[in-house]
């Protein structure tokens, strides 16, 4: 698990410079910069100028700055490649649609910056793990609208037809170190289907979830986020294997449960996420 929060990452179109605006101020995680599906063929020119605008201003703390660009295969993903693969402002680039690892090279070839790859279509599930392994690839975006279309999919709140993809994914992130963040939800009035959907993310693995709209950041939030609870767990089997250690003994017992080098493992992973949290918050 990465040690930077990514529990809510949210799409801002580039070509909506009053949105580019309020994410400043929004309590988001990282910000995905998107030049792909949320603009228009004819608006692809202008948001390339008003986001690198906005990105060079800066303004935006510590939140993850990511670039969807269009598909190199696009009249536009040259141009956006072009315009973001050195600008100051970028973090990483996010290209659509990755079905191997070769897909990345041509990006990679081109900049320096740390790639994400959109996880979206049947052939980029059954290679995910080629792709985790790509040396410049720093974290995977679940497409789950894509890929539900592409499967022929229907829409159940269990989301049981994407569940080998979206396994498939986690095992190749998790494998190779990578981040990755579960796909949106369409919904974003409904915030008890977001907060059930969250939760199932969280309960899989997931570092986070993608959202469409700011009113969805802080249900997000706060399901990728520890809990009280877990963290009150945390410090007590810390606490108590340490005992248990300093008694020359291997393993001690917190609530009836057998706690081990592994657990202590997750509780301190537990612990610095909640301290990073604290810290990008502040």
């Amino acid at each position: 698990m990465t040690a930077r929060p990514f529990r809510s990452v949210l799409y801002i179109p580039g070509s909506k410079a009053r949105a580019l605006e309020k994410a400043r101020s929004l309590a988001a995680d990282a910000i995905i910069f998107d030049l792909e599906d949320a603009v228009a063929p004819e608006e692809k020119a202008l948001a390339r100028e008003v986001l690198a605008q906005a990105l060079a201003e800066g303004g935006y703390g510590n939140r993850a700055r990511i670039v969807r660009i269009n598909g190199l295969d696009t009249p536009w993903g040259g141009e956006d490649l072009a315009a973001f693969g050195a600008h100051p402002g970028v973090e990483a680039v996010l290209i659509p649609k990755v079905n191997r690892a070769s897909d990345l090279d041509a990006v990679a070839a081109v900049t320096a910056k740390p790639l994400w790859a959109m996880m979206e279509t049947a052939l980029g599930m059954l290679n995910a793990a080629e792709i985790a392994a790509h040396p410049k690839l720093a974290g995977m975006v679940m497409g789950t609208n894509d890929l539900a279309k592409e499967l022929g999919a229907r829409d159940r709140a269990d989301r049981l037809p994407l569940q080998a993809g979206l396994g498939l994914c986690l095992l190749a992130a998790r494998a190779y170190g990578r981040v990755i963040v579960d796909g949106v939800y369409n919904a974003f009035k409904d915030d008890a289907g977001l907060l059930a959907q969250s939760v199932q993310g969280r309960d899989m693995g997931f570092d986070g979830k993608t959202l469409i709209h700011p009113a969805q950041l802080q249900i997000a939030n706060a399901a990728f986020a520890p809990s009280a609870a877990e963290l009150d767990l945390a410090h007590r089997q810390i606490a108590a294997f340490n005992a248990a250690v300093a008694a020359g003994q291997g393993v001690a017992v917190v609530d009836g449960k057998i706690v081990e080098n592994l657990h202590i493992v997750t509780a301190q992973a537990v612990l610095g996420k909640a301290q990073m949290i604290a810290a990008l918050s502040a």
